[in-house]
């Protein structure tokens, strides 16, 4: 079992796993519906009890093994979350959500090349699959240049929408 007391340092952020106090922060970050409308299982509206229910689960998924959640922190406040999680032997999928005010501005390629490093050097993942929203492309350039391929254009359920949404689905091969 890996360590929680891991952290992920970059030039500019680190990364550090969630705690279940970062609820608060979480929900205020999702409370903005241009951030949560760009993910698949997030609760809308966004309250406290949800993100604390969603954190409460992070150390079981950790000790398992079968994800991996962090709170990306500039400065020590919390902007955003990169994890790695339906971690299943030598694969595993990325995702990344931040707060609007930092997009833009290379923080969530920075956060996903440590995360990326992380999964392939400490966890030993082989094969790595992300996705998002067709209406976000800056996610899609993240994606491609952090190394991964364009793999299918697929339709996914978004929670936040109640609604089948367009999705781009990519994969990295290590």
């Amino acid at each position: 079992m890996l360590s929680r007391d891991i952290r992920l340092t970059t030039p500019r952020l680190v990364l550090r796993p969630t705690e279940p106090g970062d609820a608060a922060r979480m929900a205020q970050i999702q409370s903005n519906w241009n951030v949560t409308r760009m993910l698949r299982l997030a609760p809308w509206p966004a309250t406290e009890a949800a993100m604390a229910d969603w954190a409460d689960l992070h150390g079981k998924e950790w000790a398992a093994g079968t994800a991996y959640r962090f709170a990306v922190l500039l400065d020590g406040v919390m902007i955003g979350t990169a994890d790695i999680d339906d971690i299943d032997g030598t694969s595993g999928e990325i995702g990344y959500w931040f707060d609007e005010p930092y997009w833009g501005q290379g923080f969530a390629r920075e956060a996903a090349a440590a995360l990326m490093d992380f999964a392939i050097r400490t966890v030993g993942l082989k094969r790595i699959v992300a996705g998002h929203n067709a209406e976000n492309p800056a996610s899609g350039a993240i994606l491609k240049r952090l190394g991964f391929h364009f793999q299918a254009a697929t339709t996914k359920y978004s929670k936040p929408q109640d609604a089948e949404v367009p999705y781009h689905m990519y994969v990295y091969e290590a």
